[in-house]
Formats: C-alpha cells, structure tokens, sequence
C-alpha cells in the first residue's frame, strides 16, 4: 500500500510538474447592438492605439513597439486608476471587421488572456459588436473574480459605445 501511494503521489506531482492538471480556462463573451453600419462602428473600434476613445476606464493609450493596426504591435493602457496594461497585437482584419490581442502583463487578475473584438451587421443601419476572451485566473481559486474583472471591462467599454451611437 506504501508503495502504492508513493506511486500515485508520483504520478500526481509529475502531471503538475507538466501541467496536465492546469486550471480550466475561462471564457467571457459580451456583445452590444447599435444602431449604426459596421464601418462607422469599425471606425471607432478599430484604433488599436486609442482604447480610450471608447472605453472609459482607459486613460491613455501608446504604442511602445511596432506599428500601429499591424500584428505585433504592442500597447500600453494606462488605466484612470494608474493601472497599467500591456497587450500586443495578434490579428487584424479590417475587411473582416476583427481584431485580436494578448495581455502580456497587467493588474488585471488574469493570465493566458487572449481577446477578439469584432462588428457585424446586423441589418440596414445596424452592428453588434462582440469582445470575447479565454484565459486564466492568476490564482485558480479566484476564477469569479477573473470572470467578474473581465465582464466588468467589457460592459465598460460596449456601454459606452451604446453611448455614443444612440
């Protein structure tokens, strides 16, 4: 039985040690219907170098590597708290109407955080925007509160954009 349990507690350990049993990830998805065409809502989206121009909590945004709307652009959000968010850039398709970026580091309760954000029609005149994630909570206990962080960003920033187009 000794030996038994050595092997398991083995076992066990060395699939930490791999990451066979990481953590789940979460994902958040969010989405807001307006009352405008696709391109004029892409317009005010699709800056990846000015967040703030849409999203509240966004204080300021810079680019600190690569150029702007182009993958592997890396940005910094300076949040109104002082917070920062560093994210870069990993697609961008402006016919498609999409884009998708990384958090590299950040003060959100977060990690693996991967995001799209993209506009659709949604009849003559109308779009909804949809911002989806996957990711992990930085500590696996917290994954409500990862959940509840990111949720609360998004409905920030879609609110805002009801906002400005209605």
């Amino acid at each position: 039985m000794k030996i038994l349990n050595a092997v398991c507690t083995s076992l066990v350990l060395a699939a930490i040690s791999h990451g066979a049993l990481a953590a789940e990830p979460l994902y958040v998805v969010k989405s807001v219907e307006l009352n405008q065409p696709v391109d004029v809502v892409w317009n005010k989206v699709s800056n990846f170098s000015d967040l703030g121009a849409w999203h509240p909590a966004v204080a300021k945004t810079e680019i600190v590597a690569g150029k702007n709307n182009h993958v592997g652009a890396k940005r910094v959000l300076t949040l109104q708290d002082g917070g920062k968010v560093n994210e870069t850039l990993t697609a961008y398709q402006p016919k498609k109407h999409t884009y998708a970026y990384k958090i590299t580091d950040s003060v959100l309760p977060v990690n693996d955080y991967v995001s799209t954000i993209s506009v659709h029609s949604n009849g003559a005149g109308k779009s909804v925007v949809v911002w989806e994630s996957h990711f992990l909570a930085k500590s696996p206990a917290d994954d409500k509160a990862a959940s509840d962080a990111i949720k609360g960003v998004y409905d920030g920033g879609l609110n805002q954009l009801k906002t400005v187009f209605q």
